[in-house]
């Protein structure tokens, strides 16, 4: 009989474990990582629902400019403008942001270090409860008067600063700075939650360089938030009083905006982006380390091999985050900085290409002669290592100044982006969710299930060729000189009702954007087949055993699957190796998980 809970002798009491901190024994359910971490997910996933519906409705605009919005009528200028703010904001902060690092990390981090729970679990609920109060304001935005923000996910000043600048930089651009200010508050908590569970709460025998990558990555996209989202935030309040307070943060004097002429102030926008590319590239490394780290991971798992050079890839995860918070600046080559500034962010913008080759060259080894288990999970592994390199390549052509002057701000920049970011952050998010799954599904006492591999294999391949067929060309019309943020490209007018010579540019490029469009359409429907996927699979996959992927992190671990019973919660965790041991002979395949306790590991 158990003392502390006497109607059931089985289970120990919550209010009075001592394996369980007080704020959970008091909401369970409420802050529960695991739950939580469902929670990101699935507000991850309506984000990036709307966020593709809103790039499709700009695709469609471009090359169909008179084509009426049903229940709305023509978009407007104004009207693209804060299609492009939306989707934009959703698709960085709420999906490449909310995803990996809060959704993933609270459903996987805590088993993989050993751990029953993330070390302040009401701070991680009050966390979510933040983020999903940002969506709704950013989302509010889109029906006040004036309409959303208009002035991109970047928000530069003056215009941002000044609420009669044009359309939605009233309520509408204070909401957004609401919401990201929410956001980027709610971020740092979740970061500084993250930071203390791998220090604090690793199990024993889990050295830093036992870790699994995933752990490093999640690790140090920690650490770069709260040092970005930090700053980002004071950016914000500083522009919020521009708006609202009289100051002169970003605004000097001289400025005229609709007719009214600032008299006072010494501000520059300049100030602004420094502050907010100082946040927004250490953003990619947010959203993208923790990938690199699972691809590290699956790479290795579905080839059983051990990492290639796996120190190494800690370094170099570690490189990637501080080189990260060092070369803000080239995004702002043609902004009148100091040519020797310039020439130090392209050094250092190059420089980071060093550890993100090794990681490259890292992957290529884990897999080189190997026989893949081409799963869904490897070869989303493996199309994100092709976008990443695909993307990258184009890295140090926009490192260097004097090409950044004619490639800034076109579509160029949105191809390179959207390949070394999105897709491959989104191709990561599919990887781990085709892994993940079973985890995904599993409750205390039964088993997880697996989504189908043939629907699975197919979601890869439309989702691969179409990420290819949008993104790609967007670098032949960027270099054709077609700018960003554009309502339109067809019909600019000229002298005597001819084109204008931009006119004739953009023309030019007119049936390469329809082949954009029309791929971009096929890359949106083929997540359909992901949808079903999952939604069929939650009710209908089948069942998967304990570690369906034989793989050798602890997250498989019997006591830490959520299907254990709630005694296992006793049970005591070791670990004795670094992951992905495998041992490979002609007639056996064997492989060794963290916590199997060999003959070499044991104490004499």
């Amino acid at each position: 009989m158990n003392p502390s809970n006497p109607t059931n002798p089985q289970k120990p009491n919550p209010a009075t474990s001592p394996l369980l901190p007080v704020p959970y024994s008091l909401f369970p359910r409420l802050t529960d990582h695991r739950t939580i971490g469902l929670q990101y997910l699935a507000l991850a996933l309506i984000s990036v629902t709307i966020g593709t519906l809103l790039s499709l409705l700009m695709r469609i605009h471009l090359v169909w400019p008179a084509w009426s919005l049903p229940l709305h009528g023509p978009i407007l200028p104004e009207d693209y403008l804060a299609l492009v703010t939306i989707h934009g904001t959703i698709m960085l902060f709420f999906v490449l942001t909310t995803a990996p690092q809060a959704g993933f990390g609270n459903l996987i981090l805590p088993a993989q270090i050993g751990a029953r729970s993330m070390a302040f679990p009401l701070l991680n609920a009050a966390s979510f409860w933040l983020t999903a109060l940002a969506l709704i304001i950013l989302l509010s935005s889109t029906f006040v008067p004036g309409g959303s923000a208009i002035s991109g996910w970047t928000a530069y000043p003056p215009l941002s600063a000044v609420a009669s600048a044009g359309p939605g930089q009233a309520l509408g651009m204070d909401l957004w700075l609401a919401s990201i200010a929410l956001f980027a508050i709610a971020s740092t908590a979740s970061s500084i939650n993250t930071l203390t569970t791998i220090i604090k709460n690793r199990c024993e025998g889990m050295t830093w360089d036992r870790l699994p990558l995933t752990v490093w990555g999640w690790f140090t996209a920690a650490i770069l938030s709260i040092i970005a989202f930090s700053v980002l935030l004071a950016a914000l309040l500083m522009l919020f009083c521009d708006r609202h307070a009289g100051t002169s943060f970003f605004l000097p004097a001289g400025n005229l905006v609709n007719g009214v002429l600032r008299t006072k102030g010494n501000g520059t926008p300049l100030l602004w982006l420094h502050l907010f590319w100082f946040f927004g590239h250490p953003e990619v490394y947010i959203a993208i380390l923790p990938g690199m780290g699972l691809t590290s991971m699956l790479l290795a798992n579905f080839s059983r091999r051990r990492v290639f050079a796996y120190r190494t890839m800690i370094i170099t995860t570690l490189m990637i985050g501080f080189l990260g918070i060092l070369l803000w600046g080239h995004h702002m080559f043609v902004a009148g900085l100091n040519p020797f500034a310039s020439s130090a962010f392209s050094v250092t913008t190059i420089a980071i290409a060093l550890p993100a080759s090794a990681k490259v060259l890292s992957w290529l080894a884990t897999v080189w002669r190997s026989k893949p288990q081409y799963t869904s999970a490897m070869l989303f592994s493996l199309g994100f290592v092709s976008l990443f390199i695909t993307g990258g390549l184009t890295g140090p052509i926009l490192a260097q100044p004097i090409l950044d002057e004619y490639l800034h701000n076109t579509l160029f920049v949105v191809a390179h982006f959207h390949l070394i970011m999105a897709m491959a952050g989104i191709f990561a998010l599919f990887a781990a969710t085709y892994y993940w799954f079973p985890l995904i599904t599993a409750r205390s006492g039964k088993p997880g299930r697996l989504m189908s591999e043939p629907l699975g294999r197919l979601h890869f391949w439309l989702t691969f060729l179409g990420a290819y067929a949008t993104f790609l060309p967007m670098h032949l019309t960027g270099l054709a000189g077609e700018p960003r943020h554009y309502s339109q490209l067809t019909g600019v007018p000229g002298p005597a009702g001819l084109l204008s010579p931009a006119g004739h540019l953009l023309a030019a490029t007119l049936p390469l954007n329809r082949h954009i469009t029309y791929a971009a359409i096929f890359l949106a429907t083929a997540q359909i087949l992901f949808f079903v996927n999952l939604i069929r699979s939650f009710r209908h996959g089948t069942f998967a055993s304990q570690n369906p992927w034989q793989a050798t992190t602890l997250e498989w671990h019997p006591v830490l699957h959520p299907n254990a019973p709630v005694e296992a919660s006793e049970t005591k965790v070791v670990v004795h190796r670094q992951p992905c041991e495998y041992l490979s002979a002609p007639a056996t395949d064997s492989f060794l998980p963290q916590w199997i306790e060999t003959a070499d590991t044991k104490p004499e």
